[in-house]
């Protein structure tokens, strides 16, 4: 674990509880890579340009619901136009639901 976390426990807040490094030797540094990936949303073509991580989780979002990740897309833009009237940063959105579909239960609604 690095040395910047393991100061006092930080994570747990218990000192002597050993922590998670979020950062370990094998992390794949592809998965923060920006991708562009030209998208339909809603019948309208666009670029949506998302971090590898984020476009996987989007196609395991999709696979769930037994459809693809433009679909998974547009359901987003169209739900959030009519709850919302809209977003002003669609792909910020977009982490903060793939995020909140890992999590699962455990985002505060």
């Amino acid at each position: 674990m690095s040395s910047w976390m393991n100061r006092g426990s930080r994570v747990s807040g218990k000192a002597g509880t050993k922590g998670v490094d979020p950062f370990d030797a094998g992390f794949n540094m592809g998965l923060a890579q920006p991708l562009s990936r030209s998208v339909r949303l809603n019948g309208f073509a666009t670029c949506l340009r998302l971090e590898e991580i984020y476009w996987r989780i989007l196609e395991r979002i999709a696979e769930a619901n037994q459809c693809s990740v433009n679909a998974v897309l547009s359901y987003v833009d169209r739900e959030v136009h009519l709850r919302h009237g809209g977003v002003k940063n669609f792909s910020g959105l977009i982490r903060v639901v793939c995020v909140a579909y890992l999590l699962g239960g455990q985002v505060a609604r």
